[in-house]
C-alpha cells in the first residue's frame, strides 16, 4: 500500500478532470482543496513532480499533503530510512505544498475528507492494496464518490531504487564514512568485516592505480608512435630532395678531394723532377777528395756546336 506514493512526471491527466464539476457555483472564489498522501521517505524529485501535478490540477489550488507516522508505516509497509518528523520537515520545504498533515490515516475515510474540507484526492491510478484489511484499495472510497484525480508516476526513480543504489555500492559508502571519522560500531560493523572491507578497498585502489599507469603508458606509446609516423611521413615526402642534396654534396666533396689529390701529385712530381736535375749536373769525383765536381761537359759541347754552326 502506498508504495512510493506521489512519484509522478509533472503532467496531470486532463481526461480525469471534469471542468464542469470541478468547482461548485457558490464556491468559485474558494481555492480547490486537493489532498495528496504518501510516505515520502528519502524525498526525491519523483515525489516533487507528483506534488507539482497535484498543485496544478486547478487554476486555484490549495494543496494539503498527508504523511503517515512511523508506527503505521512500519506496520503496513516496513522500516523507513527517515523518521516521521524528518519526512514531515522534508515536505514543508517543497514549494508546491501549502500544508502538511502529520499522522495521516492509512485509508482515507469520509470523516477525514470532511474534517479537512478536501475536494479531491490526487494520486497515480495504480490500485494500492489495503494492507490494513479495511478494503481492496486504499482509494476505493474517493474513487467511488468521484473525488479522485489521477497523476502520473516518474519512471526510473523511487525510494526503493535509491536504497538499492546504496546497497549495490555498500562497501564504498562504508569506507567513505570510515574515512570521515565514523567508527565501525556506529556503522554496525564487526572487527573482521571492517578489516575485510578495508582490504578490499585497498585492493580496488591498487587496481585503479595500475589501470591509470597502464593508460598513461598507452598514451605515451601512442604519442611516440604518432611522432614516429609523422617523421616517417616527412622522410617519405622529402626523400627525393634529401637524397638529391646528399648526392650533390657527395659529388662536390669528391670533386674537391680529387682536385686536391691531383694538386698534391703534381707538386710531388715537380719536386722530384727538380731534385733529379740537380743530381744530373753533379758527379762524384773520388780522386778529388771524394767530393762532388760540377760537370760542364755538356756546356762545352753546346758551345762547340754553336761555333760550328
Amino acid at each position: 500500500m502506498k508504495e512510493e506514493k506521489g512519484e509522478d512526471d509533472g503532467k496531470a491527466n486532463p481526461s480525469t478532470m471534469n471542468s464542469e464539476s470541478t468547482e461548485p457555483d457558490d464556491e468559485k472564489e474558494r481555492p480547490v482543496r486537493v489532498y495528496a498522501d504518501g510516505i515520502y521517505d528519502l524525498f526525491h524529485f519523483g515525489h516533487g513532480r507528483a506534488l507539482e501535478q497535484a498543485k496544478k490540477l486547478f487554476p486555484n489550488t490549495y494543496l494539503l499533503v498527508g504523511c503517515c507516522n512511523d508506527e503505521i508505516t512500519h506496520r503496513y509497509k516496513g522500516k523507513t530510512v527517515l523518521t516521521d518528523k524528518e519526512r514531515y520537515e522534508s515536505l514543508r520545504h517543497c514549494r508546491w505544498v501549502d500544508e502538511v498533515i502529520p499522522d495521516a490515516p492509512w485509508v482515507i475515510t469520509p470523516d477525514f475528507l470532511e474534517k479537512h474540507q478536501i475536494d479531491y484526492v490526487a494520486h497515480d491510478s495504480l490500485p494500492y492494496a489495503d494492507a490494513s484489511g479495511a478494503g481492496n484499495d486504499v482509494y476505493e472510497y474517493v474513487k467511488s464518490v468521484g473525488k479522485f484525480q489521477e497523476t502520473k508516476r516518474t519512471d526510473g526513480i523511487s525510494t526503493s531504487d535509491v536504497i538499492m543504489r546504496i546497497l549495490k555500492d555498500y562497501n564504498q559508502y562504508v569506507m567513505r564514512n570510515l574515512a570521515r571519522g565514523y567508527t565501525r560500531k556506529e556503522l554496525g560493523l564487526s572487527y573482521v568485516k571492517e578489516k575485510r572491507i578495508r582490504m578490499n578497498m585497498g585492493l580496488k585502489k591498487l587496481k585503479e592505480k595500475v589501470k591509470q599507469q597502464q593508460e598513461k603508458a598507452e598514451e605515451k606509446i601512442q604519442t611516440v608512435a604518432k611522432t614516429a609516423e609523422m617523421r616517417r611521413n616527412i622522410w617519405v615526402e622529402n626523400a627525393d630532395r634529401l637524397v638529391a642534396g646528399f648526392l650533390e654534396m657527395f659529388e662536390e666533396g669528391c670533386h674537391r678531394m680529387g682536385t686536391a689529390i691531383k694538386v698534391r701529385i703534381h707538386e710531388q712530381l715537380k719536386r722530384q723532377q727538380s731534385i733529379g736535375f740537380i743530381y744530373d749536373d753533379y758527379y762524384y769525383d773520388e780522386e778529388d777528395d771524394g767530393g762532388y765536381t760540377f760537370d760542364n761537359s755538356n756546356e762545352e759541347e753546346e758551345e762547340e756546336e754553336f761555333v760550328m754552326i
